[in-house]
């Protein structure tokens, strides 16, 4: 079920992080949603952060960007996970996403499964 993000804010934009290798270009994305992810229902953060999961979400879509995965950011990670877009973004949003599209056109989606 998408966020709505009619009445959003601007606000606290998050920190850009690299989600594609630099030597393929592939762009890295959660095989699942992670067991934390913040698109799936009953999420506690659906309901104690709302405002700032649907600025994020509204800037992505605004930007044609993307949600980074909160699980593979760098400092959240364990070592050796690297960023990748979020799954429950790329499942609600995903044909918004200009990383997304141009990544399926040329082939260049790499799955990854999540860690935790």
């Amino acid at each position: 079920m998408p966020i709505e993000t009619d009445d959003l804010s601007e606000d606290d934009a998050p920190a850009c992080v690299p989600v594609a290798d630099e030597a393929t270009g592939e762009i890295r994305l959660l095989s699942e949603r992670c067991s934390t992810c913040i698109f799936r229902p009953g999420n506690p953060f659906r309901t104690t952060m709302p405002e700032r999961i649907r600025s994020m979400v509204a800037d992505a879509v605004a930007d044609e960007g993307h949600v980074t995965c909160h699980s593979t950011l760098p400092g959240s990670a364990p070592a050796g996970v690297e960023p990748a877009i979020c799954r429950g973004f790329a499942d609600t949003y995903g044909d918004r996403s200009l990383a997304l599209r141009f990544g399926d056109a040329l082939g260049l989606i790499q799955e990854v499964p999540p860690h935790s």
